[in-house]
């Protein structure tokens, strides 16, 4: 994969808790170790709501697609994680509070999404 670190934004595609829709959001983005980080400002914002309910997720960024697998990262499980992700956001936008969320590539899923 290129590198993306200049890319100012990622397009995320989660299906709808409730009614099972594809729902796409433009969000500021880092990646660290192989996987992509956003940071919602409101932990119920909806799209957050909806990898909790669904972790497959599709990311669009810099001319890429691909699948991903989503997890909201825990204080608890995932301090040393998560104090990173957040200082790569300050570092790039100047913000990194919030509830942060890791996209991981599944391999080998460019192209067509099931979401």
């Amino acid at each position: 994969m290129p590198d993306l670190a200049p890319e100012q934004y990622l397009y995320l595609t989660t299906r709808g808790r409730k009614s099972g829709r594809p729902r796409e959001i433009e969000i500021w983005f880092t990646e660290h170790e192989g996987c992509f980080y956003v940071i919602a400002e409101y932990d119920t914002s909806h799209w957050v709501q909806n990898v909790r309910t669904h972790s497959e997720v599709r990311v669009r960024v810099g001319g890429q697609n691909f699948e991903a697998r989503a997890r909201v990262l825990s204080e608890k499980t995932d301090g040393d994680l998560l104090r990173t992700v957040q200082e790569l956001s300050r570092k790039k936008y100047g913000w990194g509070e919030g509830t942060a969320v890791e996209l991981c590539p599944v391999l080998g899923t460019t192209g067509k999404s099931k979401i």
